[in-house]
């Protein structure tokens, strides 16, 4: 049985994970660990197939968690198919297990595994700046520069081209000049804050909690940010300019501007072009059922349903500019806005996994709290945390 593999995702409370702080560079160690380098290498004691379930058996726990993908390797002899990325069934300190269809017997070699980056590559850097960008030909390719140099935020821009670290063609957004904001903690320090990463070959969400009451391996209750660089699913056929960039437009750490699970408006979402290709790049529209924050929203009622125990998702829906003017560009890939209220006191705020029903049948579902920065979140946003996200 093959399980996919085209979406991996990360959270700070992972073992080893990196740390997201108020010092300047960590987004980039963040961000290098995730799309191109992977973290948290471990040694395999042994390895045994047994009943199409392979169990790397391990001595101290490891950064694996269930359904998280890690990327294995050192396999000899007839399990060197092996090698390459696998969705984790069950991870446990003494052992990690997945699918797989070889006969039963031990795997040979000396085995290491990690966790999984999403395969990006890092194509210019300098001290505390980097830039990023997909290796998926079916993609846009877009450029994503992150200046990392302040201590609380990092300034993040597209571009359509670029021949080193500092020069581009057709940078964006144009206003805030320098890019947008990702913040990293309301107060510089190198405490760590809570954060979580989902992406696949041509995008990638980064979330973060940046009050400083927050830690790396327990949320407490704080909301999160979702950010997003990379191609929309678009709904024009061989759509050349899907790439997208959200961000904060202010150096206010509470900004929740430009995340993907706010509410319905322009500010803090780019199109590096129109879906004609004419002119350059340009604000958008979100558009959701409900236009409140998710999980926060009234536009279904409160969850559950009272039919069926259900949970409503939408997606969400970005435009060439306002909504009534040009109407739906295309969406965002695996992420979806809750149509319901009291989705946070069933899910809670910390990154969480439930098996998808109906049409995400067979996938898991990522809750995180959203909606508030400086305090406590208010609703819940969703991430298919299985894929793929796109046909």
């Amino acid at each position: 049985m093959t399980v996919s593999t085209a979406v991996k995702w990360a959270v700070s409370s992972m073992t080893g994970a990196p740390t997201l702080n108020g010092t300047a560079g960590s987004m980039i160690a963040l961000l290098d660990a995730f799309l191109v380098n992977g973290f948290g290498t471990k040694a395999v004691d042994s390895a045994q197939v047994t009943s199409g379930v392979c169990r790397l058996a391990i001595t101290g726990g490891s950064a694996a968690l269930d359904h998280c993908v890690i990327q294995l390797a050192g396999v000899t002899g007839d399990g060197v198919v092996l090698n390459g990325n696998q969705r984790v069934k069950t991870a446990v300190a003494t052992y990690v297990e997945f699918a797989c269809d070889l006969p039963d017997g031990p795997l040979t070699g000396t085995i290491t595994f990690k966790i999984a980056p999403l395969g990006w590559e890092k194509v210019f850097s300098k001290t505390n700046v980097a830039v990023y960008r997909s290796t998926d030909v079916s993609g846009t390719r877009a450029y994503y520069r992150i200046d990392d140099t302040q201590t609380l935020y990092a300034r993040v821009q597209m571009y359509e081209a670029m021949s080193d670290v500092d020069t581009g063609v057709a940078v964006s957004p144009q206003a805030p000049i320098g890019g947008y904001f990702w913040h990293k903690r309301s107060a510089a320090a190198a405490t760590g804050v809570y954060w979580a990463l989902f992406g696949d070959s041509r995008g990638f969400y980064f979330c973060a909690a940046p009050n400083s009451g927050s830690a790396p391996g327990a949320l407490n209750g704080y909301g999160l940010y979702a950010h997003y660089a990379g191609d929309i699913n678009s709904y024009r056929s061989g759509d050349a300019w899907s790439s997208t960039l959200t961000g904060a437009p202010t150096t206010t750490y509470s900004d929740i501007n430009g995340c993907v699970f706010s509410t319905a408006e322009a500010t803090g979402l780019t199109l590096i072009r129109m879906s004609g290709g004419v002119g350059a790049a340009i604000q958008v529209s979100r558009s959701v059922w409900g236009g409140a924050v998710s999980g926060n929203a009234s536009a279904h009622g409160p969850f559950p349903s009272r039919a069926d125990n259900g949970l409503r998702l939408s997606e969400i829906i970005v435009s060439d500019g306002a909504m009534a003017n040009f109407g739906p560009r295309g969406a965002f890939p695996g992420a979806y806005h809750c149509t319901q209220s009291g989705v946070l006191a069933a899910f809670g705020s910390a990154v969480k996994l439930d098996d998808g029903q109906r049409s995400f049948g067979g996938r898991k579902l990522a809750s995180v709290g959203c909606g508030a920065l400086s305090g406590v979140a208010v609703g819940c946003g969703f991430f298919d945390a299985t894929g793929p996200w796109r046909a």
